[in-house]
């Protein structure tokens, strides 16, 4: 459950019963003790759950905008959310998580809403929607995907899945969708770092990307089919020498601290953040 409030009311035993009496008529419209409100939430809930999806989205919706300081409003905008996501309205979906972690940080659904909206971020990314947070670009002549990716402060393999692309081909006059990231929350990954605290903390850039990445270790050159390359399907190097991000092909829980400096992350988890980052990006370590 979301957020809770608790009344608590001191004084004189008759003072107190005036305004427990006053509390509960003050406060039950707004479901603080049931009510409409929260007979409203369930209902929406409920049909939910059994797949009556507009019924779902018109309660939940109502209750929104009817109950704005209700202490269940962030049970309601979750629910709401999933809700957009299962008739795959993502931006409204988008904007009922985001609203979560803009107005109810404290909620006990931010770290579950957060996950939501990491997935519903990156399905927004890759798919040819345009939202209020992309931008149009009609190609001119002359252009090419990594010069319109260089100019965006993106990525030529963002630009290919955003756009349905299958190669590197775009003639003039063809409109692109350019995914604008400006700095905002997209998703957290669960990561591992180097043994004994050894991954370096502060700020760096990304100055290389490499996919299927050879591994050359001390003595040796291990190519990216290998199952001895620890550097698993994707590379990206700091402009600090010797580390970077990489993939995985260890069995172990991916939070463990095994690499030698290095963040290690999934193959899968690393070739999504891959096709997102710019060569240029900030990494910010922190313990």
């Amino acid at each position: 459950m979301g957020m809770r409030r608790q009344v608590i009311v001191g004084g004189a035993a008759g003072l107190a019963a005036v305004l427990v009496i006053g509390v509960v008529v003050f406060a039950s419209p707004q479901g603080w003790f049931g009510g409409r409100a929260h007979q409203m939430l369930i209902r929406g809930r409920h049909a939910a759950e059994q797949g009556r999806l507009p019924e779902a989205q018109v309660q939940l919706e109502s209750f929104v905008a009817t109950f704005p300081d209700s202490p269940w409003i962030d049970d309601a905008l979750l629910a709401l959310g999933e809700v957009y996501e299962a008739r795959q309205d993502l931006a409204k979906a988008r904007q009922a998580y985001q609203t979560i972690l803009t107005k109810f940080p404290d909620s006990s659904l931010a770290a579950q809403t957060q996950e939501r909206l990491g997935l519903v971020n990156i399905a927004l990314l890759f798919s040819p929607l345009v939202t209020d947070l992309d931008s149009l670009h009609v190609v001119q002549s002359g252009e090419s995907l990594g010069k319109i990716a260089s100019a965006s402060g993106t990525t030529v393999e963002l630009l290919k899945k955003a756009n349905g692309l299958k190669n590197d081909n775009i003639r003039p006059q063809q409109q692109l969708k350019v995914p604008t990231e400006n700095n905002r929350f997209i998703k957290s990954y669960p990561v591992g770092t180097g043994r004994d605290n050894s991954t370096p903390e502060g700020t760096f850039k990304i100055v290389n990307k490499v996919p299927n990445p050879v591994w050359y270790k001390q003595g040796a050159v291990v190519p990216p089919d290998s199952k001895e390359n620890i550097l698993g399907t994707r590379w990206m190097g700091f402009d600090k020498t010797g580390y970077g991000t990489h993939g995985s092909v260890d069995p172990s829980p991916i939070n463990e601290q095994l690499t030698a400096g290095c963040i290690r992350m999934t193959n899968s988890d690393v070739e999504e953040l891959f096709a997102i980052v710019p060569i240029g990006t900030e990494v910010n370590v922190v313990n």
